[in-house]
């Protein structure tokens, strides 16, 4: 206790607020609810923090705070930011050890907001985005009913971030306290399989599309269509890893998801990983701290190079790579990676991970929705696809891709959600 009462009082409580106008995705009232934790008044500071998120446990714990709110602080410009990610989550866990749940927070605007209003919503994914949707509408007074493929919710929070990163009573906790306002819940439903999207549309009074993209992205290059070639979201969705033991595997990536595999990898007994990344560690999507915990563990990083061609007969045995430099393009402000001519090698290989990002599953295209270039369902500034009824938000709409984003997407699209069923 006395740890959290010191990391809140060197907070400044500013008046501009850099950390929640410009850094958090949420705009969370970090100063506000930091004050509150300064006074000893825990549960003030969940219910200020409830206005804008309902995964504080979460968030505290894995969203990219040197990126986002941390890296936005007044403290960070002459020395260590203010510890924000830590306060958030103590503040969720002390509210739970209270048992000041969200339920008991809303119920007021809950029952207020229901007054005559009969209205309800599909959430199709229980994801971050999803369960944030759910719980916003909830306090609308709306109905909900998620339709979830797996037989628990939490979507990525379960399956794509490993336990050593985020414990999964944590996750648990959450969405316990998300499903405790009243949300209904059908488990094993699949678009295309046994949920129908037209069939929905004649129940509710609108949906809301919330089951991410878990496709990973290839690179494009000879032989990455070899045995041994794997995408990371889904060697973190499903744990079908290899057995790695005494071999070599190669993760190409900078971000999050490529730590994650990294890590997961070494864990699990390869002899070598290594990562491999065309810009520089600076330039890394990946928080800091992640990249630190990679390193110590043992894994290697390639910084500046690219995967040029995977070999190999039917598996993958060996990898060229070609070092990248970094130039500034006419218009752009962003330093790019170019392939510096003649600078080959190669490397050996049993295994390489795709960890470059991710795309909608292909039955979207099945839908009957617009989609963007990439693939994404097209959404307008409420989130409305070209179908009048639904809603779409997360990485499926082409949200940024952290927690943090997924879940603003989710909040937001329920205000809009409301707001339009409320003038109906």
């Amino acid at each position: 206790m006395e740890e959290i009462k010191e990391k809140a009082d060197y907070c400044l409580n500013c008046k501009v607020k850099p950390c929640s106008n410009k850094g958090c995705p949420l705009h969370n009232e970090i100063p506000d609810f930091i004050k509150e934790v300064k006074e000893e008044n825990f549960s003030k500071a969940y219910e200020i923090l409830c206005t804008t998120t309902v995964l504080q446990g979460i968030c505290g714990r894995i969203c990219p705070h040197q990126k986002q709110c941390q890296g936005s602080c007044i403290r960070g410009i002459k020395g260590n930011s203010v510890d924000i990610g830590d306060l958030e989550a103590f503040v969720f866990d002390k509210a739970m050890e209270q048992g000041n749940s969200l339920s008991k927070v809303w119920k007021q605007e809950i029952e207020k907001n229901k007054k005559n209003l009969n209205k309800k919503v599909a959430i199709i994914g229980g994801g971050p985005s999803g369960l944030t949707a759910a719980a916003f509408l909830v306090k609308q007074g709306i109905d909900v009913t998620i339709y979830e493929k797996y037989d628990y919710l939490g979507g990525l929070l379960v399956h794509g971030i490993p336990d050593f990163r985020l414990d999964k009573r944590i996750v648990k906790q959450t969405v316990d306290n998300i499903l405790d306002l009243g949300i209904k819940v059908e488990y094993g439903k699949v678009l295309g399989k046994n949920l129908s999207l037209d069939e929905l549309e004649q129940e509710y009074d609108a949906i809301f599309l919330a089951f991410g993209a878990n496709c990973s992205s290839k690179m494009g290059v000879e032989g990455e269509n070899l045995d041994g070639v794997y995408g990371g979201n889904e060697l973190l969705e499903y744990n079908m890893h290899p057995n790695y033991e005494g071999k070599i595997v190669v993760v190409a990536g900078g971000g999050n998801v490529a730590m994650d595999c990294a890590r997961t990898i070494k864990r699990l007994g390869a002899k070598e990983v290594k990562v491999v990344y065309r810009r520089s560690r600076k330039q890394m999507p990946a928080e800091d701290k992640e990249v630190e915990k990679a390193m110590k563990e043992g894994v290697e990083f390639l910084f500046q190079n690219n995967i040029a061609k995977i070999i190999g007969e039917n598996k993958v045995e060996k990898l060229e790579l070609i070092k990248t430099e970094l130039v500034q393009k006419e218009g752009d402000t962003r330093l790019s990676p170019v392939n510096i001519d003649r600078s080959n090698y190669v490397i050996n290989a049993d295994y390489v991970v795709m960890a470059l990002g991710a795309n909608p599953e292909p039955f979207v295209k099945d839908l009957k929705l617009d989609l963007n270039k990439w693939g994404n369902i097209e959404v307008d500034e409420n989130y409305k696809t070209s179908r009048s009824k639904i809603y779409a938000g997360g990485d499926l709409a082409g949200v940024r891709g952290t927690v943090a984003w997924a879940a603003f997407s989710g909040r937001e699209a329920a205000k809009r959600i409301a707001k339009k069923l409320k003038e109906a």
